[in-house]
């Protein structure tokens, strides 16, 4: 899934690099693996690549090909993050101060991106293929499209297979307080109150905010994190906060506190007539890179999910 993301990349690039049949770098990326792009999104606004729907093309010299493709999806949508090539970086780094202001949704990036999700669906179902076929991947700002699609699609009951490499968690990059006591601490003083902010505001004690959450934990997203990105960082804290409020008796507080933020309750996000905040999952499979990572560019780049030597922890987390 990386390497498909890698490959959206790799065609913009390609685009602005003026490259074209067999100089174009991109599809390298994608036909090691048997897929082949059947549909290139284009912003819009600046005419760059942002996405791309991959077809999965089983190796038919394989004695089996249907067995071999039974688990593999058949169509992959993928989204690229920020690119800040002078061709791409205007429109890129606006949408990046968007998805903090939580107004991904009202943008023709993604509206471009939701209409294609919605016809792979559609034609995976008319090729009598199940939806779960068709998966989801982004990088950083991709991965904030995807989100949004996959949570989208999740309360319409179709629950995607995504994968979310260095996904954004606007928040204060607590996980990077060296001091780990120092740190719980601080989740812990969050919590209550993050839990008193959306009681006072009519929010967090039930009714349509906590239905709207709780609806989309059978959508159970595959995230990739590295501690040392202080874009996705706050995602390992996130989900290993919920048990520490279990286990010192406040798994109510820790409840409430999870599906909401001080910010984007104040913000009008997640409040009755207010969008939901991206960033924050009822459930996930969170994978935690925990090799060095010399400086951003490593720690951040999708470059580093398809490396050998990757020290990975993996755990699974419900609502």
């Amino acid at each position: 899934m990386a390497s498909l993301v890698q490959g959206v990349y790799v065609m913009e690039r390609d685009r602005q690099g003026n490259r074209h049949g067999s100089d174009a770098r991109a599809p390298a990326w994608w036909r090691f693996f048997h897929f082949e792009v059947r549909e290139v999104l284009v912003d819009a606004d600046d005419s760059s690549i942002f996405g791309a729907v991959y077809a999965f093309q089983p190796p038919w010299h394989l004695l089996d090909p249907a067995a071999a493709a039974a688990a593999a999806p058949h169509y992959v949508v993928a989204f690229r993050g920020t690119i800040t090539k002078k061709a791409s970086a205007s429109r890129d780094l606006t949408l990046d101060l968007q998805l903090v202001g939580n107004g991904l949704d009202r943008t023709s990036r993604f509206h471009g991106a939701m209409r294609t999700v919605h016809a792979v669906v559609a034609a995976a179902s008319a090729g009598h293929q199940h939806h779960h076929r068709v998966w989801l991947a982004g990088h950083s700002l991709g991965s904030a499209i995807s989100t949004l699609a996959a949570k989208s699609m999740a309360r319409a009951g179709v629950a995607l297979p995504t994968f979310l490499f260095n996904a954004p968690f606007p928040s204060a990059p607590v996980e990077r307080i060296g001091d780990r006591r120092v740190r719980q601490g601080v989740r812990i003083a969050s919590s209550f109150v993050t839990a008193a902010a959306a009681t006072l505001l009519h929010h967090g004690s039930g009714g349509g905010g906590y239905d709207a959450f709780a609806a989309l934990a059978r959508w159970v997203p595959n995230v990739f994190v590295n501690p040392g990105d202080p874009i996705s960082a706050e995602y390992v804290g996130y989900f290993d906060h919920r048990k520490k409020m279990e286990d010192i008796g406040a798994g109510a507080v820790g409840r409430v506190a999870t599906r909401n933020s001080v910010k984007d309750l104040l913000l009008g996000i997640g409040t009755a007539g207010g969008c939901e905040p991206l960033h924050l999952f009822p459930s996930a499979v969170l994978t935690v890179n925990r090799g060095t990572s010399p400086d951003f560019k490593a720690a951040h780049g999708i470059h580093q999910w398809w490396r050998p030597d990757l020290a990975l922890e993996c755990a699974a987390h419900y609502y």
